[in-house]
């Protein structure tokens, strides 16, 4: 689904990804882990197209996107949900929602609405606050809408970037859930997360990064992988 092979990218004359390779298998859930600033939010914008890459390779589905503007990215299947979400002020809910279709633009009227109405009845607490303004609504609620968003257009590859932070346990649950049910329906997720025990639960598989670099990588299912992982990122 998606392969990454040597890939470096600059902030300025500050070089934060610094040769990375891994790959994402169809359907799986694959974490990205590491202290703040070590580059996993860099990673998954580049893979977006929000940053352009200095070096190497990224190939989704067969196809180079490294350095594809980022809406053709969304385009070919690509979901990103940022760590500030990027809610439209001045815009409601359902407003937010509908910019969802963009990512598969051609689809007819008809899809879209149906697309609209499946997330109303798995988020039915967007449902009651369709009219509202989306800034208006709690930060777990803000997380709900910005999944649901990317969701509308039923990606391939969904980017995830520290879902649970700052929200109440039962929040965190149900956004997990949310990735579970991704995973079955075939969707593969990159999940970045500062709450490693957590997204453990779901991962398929996983890499620490440190400066930028992949340090460790290891399977969920494999307890002595996970034990060696809290040591690495000293968590």
């Amino acid at each position: 689904m998606l392969d990454i092979r040597n890939l470096h990218t600059h902030y300025g004359s500050s070089h934060v990804i610094q040769g990375i390779d891994l790959s994402v298998r169809d359907g799986e859930i694959f974490g990205v882990f590491g202290r703040n600033g070590v580059g996993k939010t860099t990673l998954l914008k580049t893979i977006a197209g929000w940053i352009i890459p200095s070096e190497g390779e990224i190939v989704f589905d067969g196809a180079l996107i490294a350095g594809v503007s980022p809406d053709r990215i969304a385009h070919r299947g690509v979901g990103f949900v940022p760590e500030d979400r990027r809610i439209f002020p001045g815009l409601t809910v359902e407003e937010n929602l509908t910019l969802g279709f963009l990512q598969v633009p051609g689809r007819s009227k008809a899809d879209n609405l149906a697309a609209l109405d499946r997330i109303y009845r798995r988020f039915p607490r967007l449902m009651e606050r369709r009219s509202q303004l989306g800034t208006t609504l709690s930060g777990g609620e803000q997380q709900m809408l910005a999944m649901a968003r990317v969701m509308v257009g039923k990606p391939r590859l969904l980017l995830v970037d520290e879902p649970s932070e700052g929200l109440a346990p039962m929040i965190v649950a149900d956004l997990y859930a949310i990735i579970g049910e991704m995973k079955a329906a075939g969707c593969a997720v990159l999940l970045v997360e500062q709450n490693v025990h957590q997204a453990l639960t779901v991962c398929d598989r996983f890499v620490a990064i440190e400066r930028g670099r992949v340090t460790f990588s290891g399977d969920a299912a494999n307890k002595s992988d996970c034990e060696r992982l809290m040591e690495v990122i000293a968590v």
